[in-house]
């Protein structure tokens, strides 16, 4: 039997239109509970906490295939860039542990 694949998502946002905190909180907390909800995946704010117009997502998932699991990831980039508007992705990088 293999073991599980975990894989990761480092995903970098500008919120360009963005003017405070509270602003960022508030696209952030609805485009995470709906990454968990589309994807079944765990997503937390990994870098610039304290910046206005960045943020930075880390996205996991598990999975028992590797490609499965990397397909997933994409899918979800893939769905910020499509779903936000307000968002524009930047850099993002997959890496699968098996």
């Amino acid at each position: 039997m293999m073991p599980p694949s975990v894989a990761y998502l480092n995903l970098e946002l500008r919120l360009p239109g963005n003017d405070s905190l509270k602003g960022k909180r508030g696209i952030l907390k609805s485009l995470i509970a709906r990454l968990r909800h589309e994807f079944n995946v765990s997503v937390a704010e990994v870098e610039a906490h304290d910046t206005w117009q960045r943020a930075v997502l880390g996205v996991t998932c598990v999975s028992a295939s590797s490609d499965y699991a990397h397909g997933l990831l994409q899918a979800v980039a893939n769905a910020v860039e499509r779903w936000r508007l307000d968002c524009e992705v930047g850099a993002y990088e997959i890496e699968v542990l098996t």
